[in-house]
């Protein structure tokens, strides 16, 4: 294989696909990227790790000799990050290596032949459907913060996605909060398996939807698989295994009967549990929050730290009451607020409490309290 590409094309292009690419590797191929050179001066560039592939198409300034082999992906960019701007990249390659010229420089990297590298075999992906690119970065943006990092429930490590009552839901819990996404659902979506999309899954195809914000994606599925299609023609292809497993029926712990409405500007109910949480230790991360009319008084109490409070003014006109959150949660939820105003739709305290902005918002956020 020799061809011939533009430094800032491949720079871009691997730091798509790099990032899939686990740094500690039992099996060395998969520490490395296929590149596949074709005669009509197209340059494929993927990477996996089994459970998720990259891949990305980009246009050589020439291809002198078509092929393919792979070559360590952290190398590759690395080197490709480090040469100077609007050089031209010459990879070539005989006798298991690689040979990387651009302008002075010269560098040979050890290959391994492209038979031994894994493609995930997509199969039949029957529901086919586009969303905006912004429409779904927003979903994952409003969703994945409450994805759980706990192995053992692996089933709630990642996004669930639905359609239900003719819309397209996305969930994302970890049992102590609760994170949903609603939109209209898609032409081509009716029939849709549920499925849960891993949270790696996740985090790349948000890293690669900031750069096509203005186009739409197509989504294929399966109940095993996913694959995203972004930027067209030559653009990238991001393809999961989906997670196997059953999401829990969270539609069961969205209150409907919280009575109590409490209203706040977002930023300063934000900052004031920002401040007051200075004093909280990992044991002592409850904020509480006592309610009385038109105003909230947030306070932390640490045995190491001593206390700290302060009042924020609210729209309250139910019953005084105390209750008690995690501080990183409610900024977690009070983050995603963009309007001028954010409702909580609270029972008692050891109620979940709801959370939106309107009840027109797409985003619906539930808290569990702590005891404080």
């Amino acid at each position: 294989m020799k061809a011939t590409i533009e430094r800032a094309k491949l720079l871009r292009c691997l730091s798509h696909v790099q990032s899939v690419v686990e740094r500690r590797n039992t099996i060395p191929i998969l520490s490395n990227v296929l590149i596949e050179a074709a005669g009509d001066g197209t340059v494929r560039v993927t990477a996996t790790d089994l459970d998720l592939q990259v891949v990305e198409s980009l246009e050589a300034v020439s291809v002198e000799t078509p092929g393919a082999i792979t070559v360590s992906a952290h190398l590759l960019f690395d080197i490709a990050r480090k040469l100077p701007d609007g050089s031209q990249v010459s990879l070539e390659t005989a006798e298991n290596r690689m040979t990387v010229k651009a302008g002075r420089s010269r560098f040979q990297l050890p290959t391994l032949p492209r038979d031994d590298f894994p493609v995930i075999v997509e199969g039949d992906l029957p529901t086919s459907f586009e969303l905006p690119a912004r429409v779904l970065a927003e979903l994952i943006d409003r969703t994945r913060f409450a994805i759980s990092t706990e192995e053992t429930r692996y089933y709630l490590n990642g996004i669930f996605l639905h359609v239900t009552d003719g819309e397209l839901k996305a969930a994302a819990t970890d049992g102590h909060r609760l994170a949903r996404f609603t939109l209209q659902r898609p032409e081509g979506a009716g029939d849709m398996p549920d499925v849960i999309v891993p949270r790696k899954a996740v985090g790349e195809l948000r890293k690669l939807l900031e750069e096509a914000l203005d186009s739409n994606v197509l989504i294929d599925l399966s109940a095993s698989k996913i694959r995203f299609a972004l930027g067209g023609e030559g653009g990238v292809v991001l393809t999961s295994k989906l997670i196997d497993g059953t999401f829990p029926d969270y539609s069961r712990v969205i209150p409907t009967a919280n009575d109590k409405l409490l209203k706040l500007d977002p930023r300063s109910f934000y900052e004031g549990v920002d401040r007051v949480a200075t004093i909280a230790t990992e044991k002592t991360r409850a904020v509480k929050m006592g309610l009385e009319r038109d105003k909230v008084t947030l306070s932390v109490t640490s045995p190491d730290n001593g206390t700290a409070a302060e009042e924020v003014p609210a729209d309250y006109a139910s019953d005084a009451f105390e209750i008690g959150f995690n501080a990183n949660y409610l900024k977690d939820i009070l983050g995603q607020i963009d309007g001028d105003t954010v409702e909580l739709h609270l029972a008692d305290a050891g109620a979940p409490t709801l959370i939106r902005q309107d009840e027109n918002s797409p985003a619906l956020y539930v808290l569990m309290p702590m005891r404080v």
